[in-house]
């Protein structure tokens, strides 16, 4: 067992709030669990070495920084600096509840203390710690009928060398329409463990986003993890980048007939980064759809890892589910480890997968470099075009336009070359 493990289980014996029950639960799946190691499968390309020796700590008092917004959206900002909640800063519409974790009354324990690690699954070694430890995060709640037009932001920025345990849970109710963007950010030496929950009764629709945008020695490992009813639907748009070790699960149970998901996913590695991206889609009944498709562009010496998995249950007839992996490597040193899944017990299904690994078109390269564009340009132009189409897709314009110039800012510093010896 890693130092780090055996200082999260022995911290997590002191946590006592209206969660134990659940905690206390956690803790003995988790003392059951081994440390990922190249033996253990869904980590056999990732390594945790760089956080296998840290030593827990919190920050007693947020450190100061400015949040800013977006341009052209008009979101309810909810900001965590270094694990604190800064409140709720502008007035709620009616049907829409935020309530911080650790200050939830008991009309919201009620639901909150059963939805509580109740669609992510059990496997999560890292989420079975967050379950244990998590002392920041919100409870959202969408009244049935609500249709909520503003978005909801939340946004997680470290600046001290800390372990920040975060957890979000969501509740639509039937028919509730909402939007939830979940952003991490910032290079500082940290942890960050942000889970979310999501909840969708019948006929409700969740417009999501998770941006993973910490990089350099700022250490991530996350998910976000989705129960669909009949005739719910999700829009997800995930976008990664790479630090010593990121790695994002996502998970989506289909349980109802007629729900819809749409995965978009988008991972940028510079030189020597990690990005682990694990996806569960699991097809319970009949009459669902998924729509699957994620993009990655690895640097010189960086390693991506992608996972997908669409498991069709007996009982899932008639499901229409699609997965497809395209990566772009820019150098012989990059490395790109894709293994797309189906897993089909039902037999009247229409089920596709795929995975594709390129290099840069030389010949277009070439092309642009010979009209005048500079080779640092054209590398920007190729890059942008390779992923543009699933930036295209997502709902919310004003997030479209602030994410284009970061994606062009990373292209632009990638390491096109291999690195000298």
């Amino acid at each position: 067992m890693s130092a780090w493990l055996a200082n999260a289980i022995e911290k997590s014996h002191s946590v006592n709030d209206w969660l134990t029950a659940k905690r206390q639960g956690a803790l003995a799946l988790l003392q059951e669990k081994n440390w990922p190691g190249r033996k253990t499968e869904d980590w056999k390309y990732t390594s945790v070495r760089a956080l296998e020796k840290r030593a827990i700590s919190s920050a007693a008092n947020a450190g100061e920084v400015n949040v800013a917004t977006i341009a052209g959206l008009e979101a309810i900002e909810l900001h965590f600096i270094d694990g604190h909640f800064q409140g709720v800063k502008q007035s709620l519409p009616e049907g829409l509840s935020i309530v911080e974790l650790s200050k939830a009354d008991a009309e919201v324990q009620a639901w909150a203390v059963e939805a509580f690690s109740a669609c992510k699954p059990k496997k999560h070694l890292f989420g079975l710690i967050n379950d244990t430890l998590a002392d920041n995060g919100l409870v959202i709640d969408v009244a049935e009928g609500a249709d909520i037009k503003q978005p909801m932001r939340i946004v997680n920025e470290i600046t001290q060398d800390i372990d920040v345990q975060h957890r979000v849970l969501v509740r639509l109710g039937e028919g509730a329409k909402a939007t939830v963007i979940e952003q991490a950010g910032g290079t500082q030496e940290s942890y960050f463990s942000g889970f979310a929950e999501y909840f969708l009764a019948e006929k409700a629709a969740l417009e999501h986003y998770r941006f993973c945008l910490r990089t350099g020695k700022a250490l991530s490992i996350g998910g976000s993890h989705f129960e669909l009813k009949s005739n719910a639907q999700i829009n997800s748009t995930l976008v990664g980048f790479g630090s010593e070790l990121s790695r994002l699960d996502v998970d989506v149970m289909h349980r109802g007939e007629g729900a819809h998901a749409k995965i978009n996913a988008v991972y940028l590695l510079d030189s020597g980064e990690i990005f682990d991206l694990h996806s569960c889609i699991e097809h319970e009944i009949g009459h669902c759809t998924t729509d699957e498709t994620v993009r990655g562009i690895v640097g010189d010496k960086a390693t991506a890892t992608f996972n997908g998995r669409i498991h069709i249950h007996r009982d899932a007839q008639k499901t229409l589910a699609e997965l497809s992996n395209k990566n772009l490597l820019l150098t012989d040193n990059a490395q790109i480890n894709t293994k797309p899944e189906l897993e089909i017990y039902a037999d009247d299904v229409r089920c596709a997968h795929g995975a594709t690994v390129a290099e840069l078109d030389k010949s277009a390269l070439y092309y642009l470099t010979s009209r005048g564009v500079s080779k640092s340009q054209a590398l920007v132009m190729l890059n942008f075009g390779f992923i543009n189409a699933l930036v295209d897709e997502m709902p919310n314009s004003a997030l479209a336009e602030w994410l284009r110039p970061q994606l062009q800012e990373r292209f632009a510093k990638m390491n096109q070359e291999p690195a000298q010896a």
